[in-house]
Protein backbone atom coordinates (compact mmCIF):
# COMPACT_ATOMS: atom_id res chain seq x y z
CA UNK A 1 0.00 0.00 0.00
CA UNK A 2 1.00 3.50 -0.92
CA UNK A 3 2.09 5.56 1.87
CA UNK A 4 0.01 8.53 3.10
CA UNK A 5 2.97 11.15 1.77
CA UNK A 6 3.30 9.62 -1.73
CA UNK A 7 -0.81 9.63 -1.71
CA UNK A 8 -0.17 13.41 -0.79
CA UNK A 9 2.94 13.90 -2.94
CA UNK A 10 0.85 12.35 -6.03
CA UNK A 11 -2.55 14.17 -5.35
CA UNK A 12 -0.12 17.79 -4.88
CA UNK A 13 1.27 17.21 -8.47
CA UNK A 14 -2.22 16.70 -9.81
CA UNK A 15 -3.65 19.72 -8.38
CA UNK A 16 -0.91 21.91 -9.58
CA UNK A 17 -1.28 20.24 -13.05
CA UNK A 18 -4.64 21.52 -13.10
CA UNK A 19 -4.16 24.66 -11.73
CA UNK A 20 -1.15 25.85 -14.31
CA UNK A 21 -4.22 25.85 -16.52
CA UNK A 22 -6.33 28.05 -14.99
CA UNK A 23 -5.84 31.39 -17.35
CA UNK A 24 -4.69 34.52 -15.99
CA UNK A 25 -8.16 36.58 -16.32
CA UNK A 26 -9.99 34.15 -13.55
CA UNK A 27 -6.58 34.59 -11.21
CA UNK A 28 -7.18 38.64 -11.32
CA UNK A 29 -11.07 37.71 -10.67
CA UNK A 30 -10.77 35.53 -7.90
CA UNK A 31 -9.32 38.43 -5.88
CA UNK A 32 -12.27 40.09 -6.50
CA UNK A 33 -14.93 36.83 -5.77
CA UNK A 34 -12.83 35.86 -2.62
CA UNK A 35 -13.67 39.41 -1.32
CA UNK A 36 -17.41 39.60 -2.41
CA UNK A 37 -18.22 35.97 -0.71
CA UNK A 38 -16.37 36.61 2.56
CA UNK A 39 -19.17 39.79 2.82
CA UNK A 40 -22.14 37.97 1.59
CA UNK A 41 -21.25 35.04 4.28
CA UNK A 42 -20.26 37.73 7.13
CA UNK A 43 -16.91 35.38 7.35
CA UNK A 44 -15.26 38.57 9.29
CA UNK A 45 -16.46 40.59 11.62
CA UNK A 46 -15.23 44.33 11.70
CA UNK A 47 -13.10 45.58 14.25
CA UNK A 48 -11.69 42.07 15.17
CA UNK A 49 -8.10 40.43 14.31
CA UNK A 50 -7.42 37.67 11.88
CA UNK A 51 -4.99 35.81 10.18
CA UNK A 52 -5.03 35.72 6.58
CA UNK A 53 -1.76 34.68 4.17
CA UNK A 54 -0.95 36.58 1.47
CA UNK A 55 -1.48 34.81 -1.93
CA UNK A 56 0.85 33.73 -4.42
CA UNK A 57 1.74 32.05 -7.76
CA UNK A 58 -1.63 29.78 -8.53
CA UNK A 59 -3.42 30.42 -5.09
CA UNK A 60 -6.59 31.95 -5.48
CA UNK A 61 -5.90 35.83 -4.74
CA UNK A 62 -6.05 37.06 -1.24
CA UNK A 63 -5.87 40.63 -1.92
CA UNK A 64 -9.28 41.93 -2.21
CA UNK A 65 -10.17 40.02 0.76
CA UNK A 66 -7.56 41.81 2.75
CA UNK A 67 -8.25 45.14 0.90
CA UNK A 68 -12.12 44.32 2.46
CA UNK A 69 -10.76 43.47 5.81
CA UNK A 70 -8.92 46.92 6.16
CA UNK A 71 -12.40 48.61 4.70
CA UNK A 72 -13.67 47.11 7.63
CA UNK A 73 -11.35 47.64 10.10
CA UNK A 74 -10.18 43.82 10.37
CA UNK A 75 -6.73 43.87 11.94
CA UNK A 76 -4.85 40.95 9.72
CA UNK A 77 -2.03 39.11 10.63
CA UNK A 78 -0.33 38.09 7.48
CA UNK A 79 2.84 35.60 7.92
CA UNK A 80 6.69 36.52 7.25
CA UNK A 81 8.51 32.90 6.75
CA UNK A 82 11.55 32.44 8.73
CA UNK A 83 14.44 29.59 8.28
CA UNK A 84 13.02 25.91 8.55
CA UNK A 85 9.56 25.46 10.10
CA UNK A 86 9.54 29.75 11.89
CA UNK A 87 6.72 31.58 10.89
CA UNK A 88 6.06 34.40 12.43
CA UNK A 89 3.59 37.45 11.64
CA UNK A 90 2.97 40.84 10.92
CA UNK A 91 0.05 43.37 10.26
CA UNK A 92 -1.14 44.01 7.12
CA UNK A 93 -1.52 47.88 6.05
CA UNK A 94 -1.49 47.61 2.27
CA UNK A 95 -0.58 45.98 -0.73
CA UNK A 96 1.75 48.65 -1.13
CA UNK A 97 3.58 47.88 1.65
CA UNK A 98 3.86 44.37 0.93
CA UNK A 99 7.62 43.40 -0.63
CA UNK A 100 8.25 40.46 -3.36
CA UNK A 101 10.08 37.39 -1.94
CA UNK A 102 10.76 35.85 -4.83
CA UNK A 103 8.35 33.03 -6.94
CA UNK A 104 8.42 30.16 -4.22
CA UNK A 105 7.81 32.67 -0.95
CA UNK A 106 4.66 34.96 -0.14
CA UNK A 107 5.47 38.68 -0.69
CA UNK A 108 5.68 40.15 3.02
CA UNK A 109 5.37 43.05 4.83
CA UNK A 110 8.99 44.92 6.17
CA UNK A 111 8.21 46.31 9.37
CA UNK A 112 8.25 44.55 12.73
CA UNK A 113 8.06 40.81 13.22
CA UNK A 114 5.90 39.59 15.72
CA UNK A 115 6.13 36.06 17.60
CA UNK A 116 4.30 33.21 16.68
CA UNK A 117 2.61 33.15 20.15
CA UNK A 118 0.45 36.66 17.82
CA UNK A 119 -1.37 34.13 16.40
CA UNK A 120 -3.31 33.88 19.54
CA UNK A 121 -5.08 36.98 19.11
CA UNK A 122 -6.86 35.96 15.52
CA UNK A 123 -10.07 34.62 15.97
CA UNK A 124 -10.39 33.98 12.24
CA UNK A 125 -7.44 32.27 10.60
CA UNK A 126 -7.43 32.07 6.91
CA UNK A 127 -5.28 29.49 4.95
CA UNK A 128 -4.13 27.68 1.76
CA UNK A 129 -5.10 24.67 0.89
CA UNK A 130 -4.33 22.61 -2.62
CA UNK A 131 -7.28 20.34 -1.37
CA UNK A 132 -9.87 20.07 1.14
CA UNK A 133 -12.44 17.34 1.82
CA UNK A 134 -15.88 17.23 3.39
CA UNK A 135 -14.07 15.70 7.16
CA UNK A 136 -12.32 19.48 7.03
CA UNK A 137 -9.02 17.55 6.36
CA UNK A 138 -6.73 20.11 4.23
CA UNK A 139 -3.74 19.26 1.75
CA UNK A 140 -1.11 22.04 1.14
CA UNK A 141 1.97 22.53 -0.37
CA UNK A 142 3.98 20.00 2.08
CA UNK A 143 6.80 22.43 3.90
CA UNK A 144 4.08 22.15 6.91
CA UNK A 145 4.43 26.10 7.97
CA UNK A 146 0.52 25.69 8.78
CA UNK A 147 0.58 22.78 10.81
CA UNK A 148 3.52 24.42 13.08
CA UNK A 149 2.39 27.64 13.06
CA UNK A 150 -1.17 26.45 14.09
CA UNK A 151 0.17 25.16 17.86
CA UNK A 152 -0.21 29.02 18.68
CA UNK A 153 -3.89 29.51 17.35
CA UNK A 154 -6.50 30.13 20.19
CA UNK A 155 -8.67 27.09 20.58
CA UNK A 156 -11.95 28.74 19.41
CA UNK A 157 -10.13 30.10 15.93
CA UNK A 158 -12.05 29.23 13.18
CA UNK A 159 -9.83 27.86 10.49
CA UNK A 160 -10.78 28.87 7.04
CA UNK A 161 -9.22 27.08 4.19
CA UNK A 162 -9.09 28.64 0.88
CA UNK A 163 -8.69 26.85 -2.60
CA UNK A 164 -10.65 26.83 -6.03
CA UNK A 165 -13.93 25.50 -6.46
CA UNK A 166 -12.75 22.13 -8.08
CA UNK A 167 -10.41 21.25 -5.24
CA UNK A 168 -13.07 21.03 -2.30
CA UNK A 169 -13.21 17.05 -2.65
CA UNK A 170 -15.92 14.69 -2.42
CA UNK A 171 -13.48 11.86 -1.41
CA UNK A 172 -11.49 11.80 1.98
CA UNK A 173 -7.77 13.47 1.40
CA UNK A 174 -5.10 11.61 2.78
CA UNK A 175 -4.19 12.99 5.96
CA UNK A 176 -1.89 11.61 9.10
CA UNK A 177 -2.01 13.03 12.90
CA UNK A 178 -0.07 15.95 12.11
CA UNK A 179 -2.09 17.58 10.05
CA UNK A 180 -4.98 19.87 11.24
CA UNK A 181 -8.35 20.02 9.82
CA UNK A 182 -10.14 23.15 9.25
CA UNK A 183 -13.43 24.56 10.19
CA UNK A 184 -14.63 25.39 6.65
CA UNK A 185 -13.52 26.12 2.49
CA UNK A 186 -13.78 29.68 1.28
CA UNK A 187 -13.79 30.02 -2.74
CA UNK A 188 -14.45 32.68 -5.65
CA UNK A 189 -18.03 31.13 -5.29
CA UNK A 190 -19.12 30.20 -1.74
CA UNK A 191 -18.16 29.26 1.66
CA UNK A 192 -19.07 25.93 3.19
CA UNK A 193 -18.72 25.56 6.89
CA UNK A 194 -17.60 21.64 7.74
CA UNK A 195 -19.52 19.75 10.50
CA UNK A 196 -16.80 17.90 12.73
CA UNK A 197 -17.47 14.81 14.43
Amino acid sequence: MESIASQKSALRHTILRRRSLVPQTSRLASAKQLAHVTQRVDLVKAHATIACFVSMGSEVRTSGLLQYCMEQSVRVLVPRLGKGLDMGWSYYSGAETLEDKGERRPAEPTDEILPPEALEQATTIIIAALAVDSQGNRLGRGAGWYDQALQYRNPDARIIAVCWPWEVSQVPIPHDSNDVAVDGVLTPLDFTPIDKP
